[in-house]
């Protein structure tokens, strides 16, 4: 999984994001020319712009598995159809998911309650402070399946958020 074409990887699923500054969606055809499986998008793509790529040049061949036909998936809101597919992910676990949260010392809290738990457990936790409404999702998608423990750290800057990541992460403690 990965919102970032700059980061993609081929066979990665882009989930096209928008922000203050950025449009995710804009973004689709580029991540699938560079090998996404599939891109997750919330508007239409004019067809032109898609239809102009549809077959790219690989290896002195051109080549339809880099088409974008089929593989462009459109939600009513990426950013909830991020979350939606990481609470479906959380749920194929029974391990324990610890939350981390509070005002000061998150990161810190994070990094030494995995560091004692990794003695004993192969322990995920969140990168760095990936701790937002992205970060938190994509920390529980890259989730491995034989972790035992996971550790996510959870950040908020306004009322109700820290909720809104439990109703996906759904946090033992």
């Amino acid at each position: 999984v990965q919102t970032d074409t700059r980061a993609l990887q081929k066979g990665d699923l882009f989930f096209a994001l928008k922000g203050p500054n950025f449009n995710g969606n804009l973004f689709a055809v580029q991540a699938l020319a560079a090998g996404a499986a599939y891109a997750i998008i919330d508007e239409e793509i004019d067809s032109a712009f898609v239809d102009g790529i549809e077959t790219v040049q690989t290896n002195g061949e051109k080549s339809s598995a880099h088409a974008p036909n089929g593989r462009l998936i459109v939600v009513p809101d990426v950013l909830t159809a991020l979350q939606d597919l990481a609470r479906h992910h959380r749920q194929q676990f029974t391990i324990p998911f610890i939350a981390i949260t509070g005002s000061n010392g998150k990161t810190t809290s994070k990094e030494l309650m995995a560091t004692v738990l990794s003695s004993h457990f192969k322990t995920h936790t969140t990168v760095g402070n990936l701790n937002n409404h992205i970060g938190v999702p994509l920390t529980l998608l890259r989730t491995p399946l034989d972790a035992q423990m996971a550790v996510i750290e959870m950040g908020a800057n306004h009322q109700k958020e820290i909720e809104s990541y439990c109703r996906y992460t759904l946090p033992e403690a």
